[in-house]
Parts: C-alpha cells; structure tokens; sequence
C-alpha cells in the first residue's frame, strides 16, 4: 500500500530542491508556456487550494479565496509554506471526512492525498527535465498512476445528461511489464453541448471496459515509464506497442484531452 502523505513530503521535497537554485527564466520543455518561475507558481498554486480546501473540508472551490502570486524571488519561501499547509491538513483530517472535489467520486480527503502526491510527482519530473537532473520514479507509484490517469482522469465512467459516448470500433490494453496490472478500453468521442457554459464538445475519449478480447493494439511497459508517458513527460520508445501504432497516439490525445 502506498503511503501518500509520505509521498507527498517526499516529491514536493524534491520539487523543492530542484527548483530552489534554478534559474527562474529558464524553459520547462515538458510545459512549453511556462519556465521554472511559472511552474513553482503553479504547485505553489495547486498545494494552497488543496490545502485551504482540506482544512476546512470545503464543499465549494468558490470559497478558496484567491491567492496574489509572489516575486519570482519569494516563490520558493511561498512553496514551502503551502506546502507544508498542505501536508499538515492532508495529516489532520481522516481519509474518509468529506470534501469538494472535482471527480464525481473524489468527494473525500484519502482522494485528495492521492492525487496530490500523483501532482507532486508530476511537476517534481517537470522540475528536474528543466534542469537537466534526474531521480527515479518508484514502480509501485508509477503503476498507481498509471490506474489513476486511466481510471479517474481519462475514464468516461459516469457521462453527464447531456453527453453522449460514441464508440469508433477501436481499442486497446495497457500493460505492466511485470504483469502486475492491465487495463482494457474502448475508444470514441465524447460529444455533447453544455446546458451550463453554452460550449459544444467532440474529442477523443475512452472508456474502460472489464476485458477485451481482441484489443486493437497493446501497449506495454515499466509502470514508471507508462506513467511518464500518459502525462506527456517520457517518450514512447520506453514502450512496447503491437497493432496499431496508431492506437498510442489516440490514447495520448485523450489523455491531453482530460488533463487541461
């Protein structure tokens, strides 16, 4: 079972670490808007509204007040400090008290403490492709991310009213290398018009299914490495693909397409 208080402390540390003696103006490639002041902003961003939100288990993001952005040169001191807001909160609350959140089934604490330390690990790989480091990422997480980008992110598991899940015929299986896990999903577009923002939707989705037989292609990795890869920050060539190439292409688009 993975510790994600642990997990926390130990990426946001590193993020830290990384960041603190970077050069504010340098690029991050994996981010192309931003440079390392913009992505010490973001989570120092990202870990107060986790963090306000927790303390007080809100029920409403609106009641988050907003939060100024610093100097570049006071970001790091800002980061340490919602950070550590953030892993006190997360440490004070039982997993189950409930919270906002924006996953249908996210509504509780235990939720936000996974997918904070899945952020924290994210931005830490950011962190280090910006300045040439680098550090391992553990199996066990890797894997966790993995069913948590698929399951939670990408997955098309409880459709709004208005939106409808329209199958184009093809699919695929994600596996571990380890054979530890698999996942099996259906592939199509997810298309609807918003009765709240007025915005018409049609973009690649996918929705997980128990087993497929015949997938249309598979694809196989490390779990570290098919985390990296869903979230945009490590090359397909760690992977293994048999079928259709093309299917990976198609996985990542609804993955970019979850994440914005």
């Amino acid at each position: 079972m993975i510790d994600y208080l642990a997990t926390l402390q130990r990426e946001s540390n590193r993020f830290a670490s990384v960041t603190r003696t970077a050069e504010r103006k340098d690029p991050v490639p994996t981010c192309p808007e931003w440079n390392v002041a913009d992505l010490i902003w973001h989570l120092t961003e990202v870990q107060y509204f986790w963090a306000t939100v927790v303390e007080g288990l809100l029920q409403d993001p609106e009641a988050v007040p907003p939060f100024v952005r610093p100097e570049d040169g006071d970001l790091s001191e800002a980061f340490a400090m919602q950070s550590a807001r953030l892993q006190d909160a997360l440490a004070r609350r039982k997993a189950d008290d409930s919270c906002w959140s924006w996953h249908d089934e996210g509504h509780s604490v235990g939720w936000v403490r996974r997918r904070q330390a899945h952020e924290a690990l994210i931005h830490r790989v950011d962190a280090e492709i910006a300045t040439e480091l680098g550090s391992p990422v553990d199996r066990d997480l890797g894997a966790d991310g993995v069913d948590e980008i698929l399951r939670v992110t990408i997955d098309l598991d409880n459709l709004p009213e208005w939106a409808t899940f329209k199958k184009d015929g093809t699919s695929a299986r994600v596996e571990t290398s380890d054979d530890s896990a698999a996942w099996s999903m259906n592939f199509g577009r997810f298309i609807g018009a918003s009765p709240v923002s007025g915005n018409d939707y049609d973009f690649v989705a996918a929705q997980l299914s128990p087993s497929i037989a015949d997938p249309t292609a598979i694809i196989r990795g490390a779990p570290e490495d098919l985390d990296l890869w869903l979230w945009g920050r490590g090359p397909i060539e760690s992977l293994s693909i048999s079928g259709d190439p093309q299917i990976a292409a198609k996985l990542r688009e609804a993955a970019v397409e979850a994440t914005q």
